[in-house]
């Protein structure tokens, strides 16, 4: 009897790192000189960017919203510098944009300046010109049934991304939270107050129940007063 072999099994959820840098009073963005709501950029400070760049190296693709990537004017990920023993390192990790429009600039540095061709995270909605000119741009455009935390970390996963670094913005990550797929949270504090209309860290429409645990498993301090915290997930809530 001819029998259908079983299909391949799925890969593994990729591990998900987030990564956020907020003011003591909860600020996500410090204003700038031009109008407009904001830049993560203008929070960091040494140490918070000697942890991004580390942790960009160690993950095998970077995970950002549009918005971010337009806002902050993403660009590729650097490759370091080998010390004189050291053999060459390899590729750096792309870096991967949720967008449901489409709508990035094929001009943009994320695609000019780069050396890892960045992957854009769309679906059929959006505009096949769009599309189009950010593949000729050099994106490897990846066209998903839809934009939900499973179908995206799947995706990675297929790809061969074991370890995901998501930078944001608070809309991705607020997803990623509902859908339990936050497996580390490396939150920086930096020693300053903004108050003002700056959102969190993360956002939806409503808020995960029950509350996604985390324990400390570090913090350091830094000169300046910046704090860094490494959270990682619980298996279970807490009671109470």
């Amino acid at each position: 009897m001819h029998t259908e072999p079983p299909p391949p099994p799925h890969p593994p959820r990729p591990r998900v790192t987030a990564i956020m840098v907020a003011s003591l009073d909860g600020a996500v963005a410090a204003p700038g000189t031009a109008p407009g709501p904001g830049t993560s950029r203008g929070l960091s400070t040494p140490a918070d960017r000697e942890l991004f760049r580390r942790l960009r190296r160690a993950t095998d693709v970077v995970l950002v919203g549009a918005g971010t990537a337009r806002a902050e004017d993403y660009r590729g990920v650097r490759r370091r510098r080998p010390l004189p023993d050291e053999p060459a390192p390899g590729p750096p990790p792309p870096v991967a944009v949720v967008t449901g429009s489409a709508d990035l600039d094929p001009g943009a540095v994320l695609f000019t300046d780069t050396l890892t061709a960045p992957i854009v995270l769309t679906t059929a909605a959006a505009p096949a010109g769009r599309r189009d000119a950010l593949a000729a741009a050099g994106a490897d455009v990846a066209v998903l049934p839809d934009l939900e935390p499973g179908t995206l970390l799947a995706e990675l996963a297929r790809r061969g991304h074991a370890a995901v670094l998501c930078e944001g913005g608070p809309t991705l990550l607020g997803a990623l939270i509902d859908a339990d797929a936050v497996d580390e949270l490396r939150l920086t504090l930096v020693p300053v107050l903004l108050g003002g209309p700056a959102g969190r860290i993360a956002t939806g429409p409503v808020a995960a129940v029950p509350p996604r645990a985390l324990r400390l498993a570090g913090h350091a301090a830094a000169a300046d007063g910046t704090l860094l915290l490494h959270y990682t997930r619980r298996a279970h809530p807490p009671n109470g």
